[in-house]
C-alpha cells in the first residue's frame, strides 16, 4: 500500500530546537535514529554543523509501531548507499517504512508488509532492500521502485532450523551475498543471491565466538563480527564469504578486554565495537589478510552511558554512537588509527529509542 506524507513533522521540544534550513542543508550532513514506540513510531533527524556537533531537527511517523524494546538489534534504520532514502522497521506492526531523504527532511513515500512478524533488521544497496524478521525467523528481499518497494520473486527464505535470536542482516559491498547473526544459537548464515536479487542459497555455520551480535564488511568484503558475551571477555572475529556462500574464519574470536561488545561500525580498515556493559568503544584493525589486531580502547563515554548502535558517516570522519544509558547520541571525530575524539553529545532521546544512520 503506497502511502504519500508531507515534509518532516516537528515532535515537542525537538521542534523548538529545529535546525535552521541553510544550515540543515549544508553537505547533506544528517543523523537518523528510531523512537521505536510501541504506540506510534518516528524516526528522529538531527543536523550536523561544521565542526561536527548535532542539533535536532525534528521527527517523523513512521506509519506503524515499533517493539519498546532496545539492544537486540543492529541495523532496525538504513540509509541508502546514496543517501537518499531511509528505510526503517515498524517492530510492532510487521511493515517497513520507506523515506525519500534531503538533508535532514524526510518524506513518508510508502509503508509496505516486511513479508513475515516482527522485523527487526534491514540493508539497502543495489537497488534492493532485505529485512530479516525475528518473529517469523525468515528473510524477505524488495526492489527499489520510484514510489517504495515491491517484492522480488524467489526473494523470501527461512532462515536455517535452530537459528534463534536474528540480530542483524547486512548485503556484502559486492551486492552478491547477504549474512545474518543469530545471538541465541551462536550461528551466522550465509545466503547468496542471483543477478536479480532472488535467493540462490542459504548456509548456516558454528560462530568461532559466542553471541554473534553486531557486524560490519570492509569495503573489500572481510565480514568483522562482535562475539558479545564470549568468556572472559567479549571479542570480535573475522571472516570472508565465499562464492558458494562457505564462511572462512580469518582470525578470531579476538579479544576485546571488554564487556557487552555487541555493536559494529567499520572505517576503513578500523572496526569499531561498542562495549554497553563497560561503557567503552574498542578499535581493531583490519590488516591485508582480514585477520583482527585489538588496537585498544578508542573512547570511554563511561560505564553508566551503555552505548549501542554507531554508524561511520560515508566520509569516515565521524562515529556516531547512540548512548543509550544517557539518552543521547555522540559524535566523535575519527583520527589515524581509529583514534576517537568526541564533539559532543545530543540527548532527550526515548528509552525505546534504537539504532542510528549517518549521511
Amino acid at each position: 500500500m503506497q502511502m504519500r506524507r508531507r515534509w518532516l513533522i516537528p515532535l515537542g521540544a525537538l521542534a523548538a530546537l529545529a535546525f535552521p534550513a541553510t544550515a540543515a542543508a549544508h553537505a547533506g550532513r544528517a543523523v537518523f535514529t528510531l523512537a521505536n514506540g510501541t504506540s506510534g513510531n518516528r524516526v528522529l533527524a538531527f543536523a550536523r554543523a561544521g565542526d561536527g556537533t548535532l542539533s535536532p531537527a525534528g521527527s517523523v511517523s513512521t506509519g506503524g509501531n515499533g517493539t519498546g524494546v532496545t539492544a537486540t538489534t543492529q541495523g532496525s534504520i538504513a540509509l541508502s548507499p546514496d543517501g537518499r532514502r531511509l528505510y526503517a522497521v515498524n517492530g510492532g506492526s510487521g511493515t517497513i517504512a520507506v523515506f525519500a531523504v534531503h538533508g535532514t527532511h524526510l518524506r513518508r513515500l510508502a509503508v509496505v508488509p516486511s513479508g513475515g512478524a516482527g522485523p527487526a533488521s534491514l540493508t539497502a544497496g543495489h537497488g534492493r532492500v532485505y529485512v530479516v524478521n525475528a518473529g517469523g525467523l525468515d528473510v524477505t528481499g524488495f526492489r527499489v521502485t520510484r514510489h517504495g518497494l515491491r517484492r522480488i520473486q524467489h526473494g523470501s527464505v527461512a532462515l536455517a532450523p535452530g537459528d534463534a535470536g536474528p540480530a542483524q542482516i547486512s548485503l556484502n559491498p559486492a551486492g552478491t551475498a547477504l549474512a545474518v547473526t543469530n545471538t541465541a544459537s551462536d550461528t551466522i548464515d550465509t545466503i547468496t543471491l542471483r543477478r536479480d536479487g532472488a535467493i540462490r542459497r542459504l548456509r548456516s555455520f558454528a560462530s568461532a565466538g559466542t553471541t554473534p551480535f553486531g557486524f560490519g564488511f570492509t569495503r573489500n568484503g572481510v565480514l568483522v563480527v562482535s562475539d558479545a558475551h564470549q568468556a572472559p571477555t567479549s571479542a570480535a572475529s573475522s571472516y570472508r564469504i565465499a562464492r558458494s556462500g562457505a564462511l572462512r574464519l580469518l582470525s578470531g574470536p579476538v579479544p576485546a578486554n571488554q564487556l557487552a561488545a555487541c555493536w559494529v561500525a567499520i572505517a576503513g580498515r578500523i572496526a569499531f565495537t561498542a562495549n554497553a556493559g563497560s561503557g567503552t568503544i574498542s578499535a581493531f584493525r583490519v590488516d591485508g589478510h582480514g585477520r583482527l589486531h585489538l588496537r585498544g580502547v578508542a573512547a570511554s563515554p563511561g560505564s553508566t552511558s551503555t552505548p549501542l548502535d554507531e554508524s561511520v558517516t560515508p566520509d569516515g570522519r565521524y562515529l556516531d554512537v547512540l548512548t543509550s544509558g544517557l539518552h543521547s547520541i555522540t559524535s566523535y571525530r575519527i583520527g589515524g588509527g581509529g583514534a576517537l575524539t568526541p564533539v559532543g553529545s545530543v540527548g532527550g532521546l526515548p528509552a525505546s529509542d534504537e539504532s542510528v544512520a549517518s549521511s
